[in-house]
């Protein structure tokens, strides 16, 4: 994902932006649904990096691709897929495949929660130039939000009490955005989120969804999710929904609620052609001189060692405290 400063540091990869309160008027009384398995969660995080970096057209991309589609599969969803040949900002062909995994697949209702499965091809944020080319093994951006995924698609598909319909979709091709080097490259911005963009213009026809939730590095260090400014411009409410359900989770401080910077991910083809009005939780790093996404971002050291359990059980609670009291 790219983000768009509102003020920017001298570095480009460094963005701050102004905060502003936001509004806690619809807080839901108490937890509620089942206990997310932090371990769990964690060891699908794992899992996928065992493959390798995922990076389009690779043989790591394939494998584990399959093996997400088998796990959703194993737990009773109905897995669907979207294949296309999308190019990238460069030219190549890349081998995309969008994974759509359907709980209660009858239900009229239904949300959808996303995150994107591809690796960075390149570690362009490294504060060594010399790994710049190096794929990134993308535990955080990338496994950490199919992980989630799949610890409530475990943890659902032992409920049979509950009415609505949840749809799981990995974007693919997310990551093969313009790279720092790179110069005059006309619409860089629109380089990225080559999957959504295919899943918003090509919907499973008649497909509707009450709203969406994107999961995006929802496991690092030190994670802290402000709302997001474009998320709020599209889907305020559901912005209000999320953050009130992580205080009833009790993952309140996890969730502040100043606003952090625009960033341009998966979420917005979902709101401008899809008409989804979506989300992004996503961490914000005001203080990190690096990159305002932490200091793992696009780099080398984006790797198990700084996966946080208690980060993805803020997430994954309070996804949970979403669905059961949807």
């Amino acid at each position: 994902m790219v983000a768009i400063a509102v003020i920017s540091f001298s570095c480009a990869s460094c963005r701050n932006v102004s905060k502003s309160s936001g509004s806690d008027s619809t807080a839901i009384a108490s937890p509620t649904g089942p206990a997310f398995d932090a371990d769990s969660a964690y060891s699908f995080t794992a899992a996928q990096c065992n493959f390798g970096p995922r990076t389009m057209n690779s043989e790591a991309h394939e494998k584990c691709g399959e093996w997400i589609i088998g796990k959703f599969r194993s737990y009773g969803l109905t897995v669907t897929t979207q294949k296309a040949d999308l190019k990238g900002y460069d030219g190549t062909i890349l081998k995309s495949t969008n994974i759509i995994a359907s709980y209660n697949p009858d239900a009229s209702t239904r949300i959808l929660i996303c995150a994107h499965w591809d690796s960075r091809p390149w570690a362009d944020n490294d504060p060594d130039s010399l790994n710049h080319k190096t794929p990134v093994m993308a535990a955080n951006d990338g496994a950490s939000g199919v992980a989630v995924m799949l610890e409530l698609a475990r943890l659902v598909s032992k409920d049979s009490t509950l009415s609505i319909g949840v749809d799981f979709v990995c974007f693919d091709a997310e990551d093969w955005g313009v790279p720092t080097w790179e110069e005059n490259i006309e619409d860089s911005e629109g380089s990225w989120a080559l999957g959504s963009k295919h899943f918003a213009d090509n919907l499973p026809e008649g497909y509707e969804a009450r709203y969406g939730i994107l999961l995006d590095m929802v496991g690092g260090e030190g994670a802290k999710f402000y709302r997001e400014g474009l998320s709020s411009q599209f889907a305020r409410t559901i912005v209000d929904k999320v953050w009130s359900a992580a205080k009833a989770a009790g993952y309140g401080s996890y969730f502040p609620d100043d606003e952090g910077g625009y960033v341009t991910d998966d979420h917005v083809p979902l709101n401008k052609t899809a008409n989804i009005p979506t989300i992004d939780i996503i961490p914000y790093y005001p203080q990190c001189p690096q990159s305002s996404f932490g200091m793992t971002w696009h780099t080398t050291d984006d790797t198990m060692e700084h996966i946080d359990r208690n980060t993805l059980k803020a997430v994954g609670q309070t996804l949970i405290q979403i669905i059961y009291t949807e």
